[in-house]
């Protein structure tokens, strides 16, 4: 039976991915800041294990709880949006060190167990929005596109040890509580040079009218990263994130 560890399990697409495993017989390994069981179906197969993806101690500890692992899927992470004039340097160190950081870290602790098996499977979660000029998520975008470009040259150096490495990218999601969290980061959306600008761009975002991301959508991405080895390097996950792909091919 194959294991997975999933970061970032406490709700959105984390908790979807823990479900999508689960309910297909895998171990999973669920981490979040802050532990909770009950957001997930009891089951033998699961442990919930806390893991802060900023602190070095919590990773070291999360993944010698956790044991030999199949697949890692890194996951955790959170949005923002300001004028890029306007973000809070702040803000930007926080968004890299828990999108970008946080994410090379946490894979830097599992990778030893990989290479030495000669097998294993590395799935980012990043976003469609690496694809596509978008205004005021600058900060963000740039998180995650270092994820990618991180992710595609660690996939050459890791395939002679039979490792692979994959990106998934979701679209807007706002069934999940993403958007939400992302409001607290928000900045500078009412300064007399942006305010007319970011109106606009604001209303374009919540246009709910086309195509969207659901969080089983990206579980089901993940499944098959994890378990196809000829899948592509990037999946892209959900409706509007499957459009922008095709509009860059």
């Amino acid at each position: 039976m194959k294991t997975v560890l999933i970061t970032g399990c406490s709700s959105g697409f984390g908790l979807e991915i823990a479900r999508h495993f689960l309910a297909r017989d895998w171990q999973v390994v669920a981490t979040m800041r802050a532990p909770r069981e009950d957001v997930l179906p009891p089951s033998e197969r699961l442990r919930v294990l806390a893991l802060d993806v900023t602190n070095s101690d919590s990773i070291r500890a999360a993944i010698d709880a956790a044991g030999p692992i199949d697949v890692l899927v890194n996951n955790a992470g959170f949005g923002a949006a300001a004028p890029a004039e306007l973000t809070p340097l702040d803000t930007v160190r926080a968004l890299f060190e828990t999108n970008t950081i946080g994410t090379i870290a946490v894979t830097q602790a599992v990778l030893p167990q990989f290479r030495r098996r000669r097998a294993g499977v590395i799935v980012n979660v990043t976003s469609s929005v690496t694809l596509k000029v978008l205004p005021l998520v600058g900060a963000y975008r740039a998180s995650k596109a270092a994820v990618n470009a991180f992710t595609e040259s660690m996939a050459v150096e890791l395939e002679p040890f039979g490792v692979r490495a994959h990106l998934v990218l979701p679209g807007r999601a706002p069934d999940t509580r993403f958007g939400d969290n992302a409001r607290a980061h928000m900045h500078g959306f009412e300064h007399e040079a942006y305010a007319e600008f970011v109106g606009k761009a604001v209303a374009r975002m919540l246009d709910a009218s086309g195509p969207i991301t659901h969080a089983q959508d990206v579980a089901e991405a993940v499944w098959r990263a994890a378990t196809d080895p000829s899948s592509p390097m990037r999946i892209p996950a959900g409706a509007d994130a499957e459009a922008w792909a095709a509009e860059t091919r």
